[in-house]
């Protein structure tokens, strides 16, 4: 047994945390609550992933069509309240698309969107959306390599207003790359590509972000040729290029489903993953960035699991102070589940 002084009122049987001045304080509980669903498309889709546009305050959702032929398609919701209602879906590819991802560029109040083009000889392509109202139109396609990508990661770097897509080239076996985009109008251009792992990597869809309080990007990614670890690198954007510091790894063993965002309140770096040694977890770390490096808490197990998750996300709420991280639980069904974490 130990003894503690408390800092406040602690009732009998309550759960506490201990303060760094040796005090223990009773923690405070967090209602939460859900929505109903919505469905947004009866067609299987593939690669979704969700954008908000804060320009127009809408969500955007882009995805690949499995119902049709596997084109690209952007569909915009509207939210009020615990609902959120949609307009109709747009097709930005009309040909099968691979490994999309995106992001809002708030300099130009454009959606962008990167993938691979079946349709055009397997190129990585860009292309800009704009939301008006409830729907969404996009501009000419823009190549960014002709090389064939695995999967891709997108953010924006408001410092220098440029777009940061970073992929797994499968034409040069494997290796990260990463590009910079610059919007005008309705168009994107790119700087040449930047390797930042001569390596193969395991890239995932919501595994780059931007650091505001150092002007950094950040990705994070699974270094297969070093034992699938989970590594993290900070890239900083120049002109039209990226330049980047020493690799960090947050995770030694292996690792999948990684995704990360990051916390303005506390200007940190959050990471999640899928911890696959023995015993296996989904589990969380905070990484703190100074100069062109990553440093890293203690990884904190957010839930144990037997056989695996799958589909993480990763966001972060500035109006609650918190991150949200969903993924689908094999251990239950692959029910869609959720936890909110506090730095």
């Amino acid at each position: 047994q130990l003894s503690f002084t408390a800092s406040g009122t602690i009732a009998q049987g309550k759960p506490v945390i201990l303060n760094a001045n040796g005090t223990v304080t009773q923690v405070a509980g967090q209602s939460e609550s859900l929505g109903s669903e919505v469905v947004f498309e009866t067609g299987v889709p593939y690669y979704g992933q969700g954008i908000f546009d804060s320009s127009n305050n809408k969500v955007v959702i882009i995805y690949s069509d499995g119902g049709d032929s596997t084109y690209g398609k952007a569909i915009v919701g509207t939210v009020s309240g615990t609902s959120i209602s949609f307009g109709t879906a747009v097709t930005f590819n009309s040909a099968t698309t691979y490994f999309s991802s995106g992001t809002f560029d708030s300099n130009s109040n454009k959606v962008v969107i990167v993938f691979r083009d079946q349709g055009d000889s397997e190129k990585t392509n860009a292309i800009v959306g704009t939301v008006s109202g409830t729907s969404i139109s996009f501009g000419s396609k823009a190549t960014i390599t002709t090389d064939t990508i695995g999967e891709s990661t997108t953010t924006f770097d408001s410092n220098s207003n440029k777009v940061v897509t970073f992929y797994r080239n499968t034409a040069q076996s494997g290796h990260g790359y990463a590009a910079v985009g610059t919007v005008s109008g309705t168009s994107i251009s790119f700087g040449t590509p930047v390797v930042y792992n001569a390596g193969n990597v395991g890239t995932f869809q919501g595994s780059s972000a931007f650091d505001s309080s150092n002007n950094k990007t950040i990705n994070v990614y699974e270094d297969k040729d070093n034992g699938g670890y989970g590594t993290a690198l900070v890239g900083t954007v120049s002109g039209t290029s990226i330049s980047f510091g020493s690799e960090g790894v947050f995770h030694s063993a292996s690792t999948d489903n990684t995704v990360c965002t990051f916390d303005s309140t506390n200007n940190k770096v959050i990471i999640a993953y899928r911890d696959n040694a023995a015993p296996k977890a989904l589990a969380s770390v905070v990484g703190t960035v100074s100069g062109t490096s990553i440093s890293f808490g203690t990884s904190v197990e957010v839930q144990s699991i037997s056989s695996y998750v799958s589909d993480t996300s990763l966001a972060y709420s500035p109006e609650a102070g918190k991150v949200v991280l969903v993924w689908s639980n094999a251990d239950n069904s692959q029910y869609g589940t959720y936890a909110v974490g506090t730095v």
